[in-house]
């Protein structure tokens, strides 16, 4: 789903102009990135948290002409999926039932 289909996704299922939607997902998308960008992490209790976290500087090689190269270190946006997005995610699910994996015992 890209911006525009999301904006006639929203309007339709909250009786909105597209307008209006258009409005809200760029304030919320804004307000996101400007307090990442002011080092603020950002916890929404069910959808998930946005933190950033410090990718170091090292060397990388290129790959078409396999020199090396620094690569420079940056700020990395990180998001944790919190219960509720993932119980939506994975309809019918039960939540506590082990994987089958983990649930193995050694006799």
């Amino acid at each position: 789903m890209n911006k525009s289909e999301f904006i006639n996704y929203i309007a339709q299922r909250n009786a909105l102009k597209n307008t209006e939607a258009e409005k809200i997902i760029n304030i919320f998308t804004d307000a996101v990135a400007s307090s990442l960008g002011e080092d603020k992490e950002i916890s929404i209790l069910g959808f998930g948290s946005f933190t950033i976290s410090r990718v170091k500087a090292r060397e990388g090689i290129n790959p078409r002409t396999k020199e090396s190269l620094k690569i420079e270190a940056f700020n990395q946006v990180r998001f944790k999926v919190g219960q509720k997005l993932k119980n939506a995610c994975n309809p019918g699910k039960k939540e506590g039932v082990p994987n089958k994996a983990k649930a193995k015992t050694k006799k």
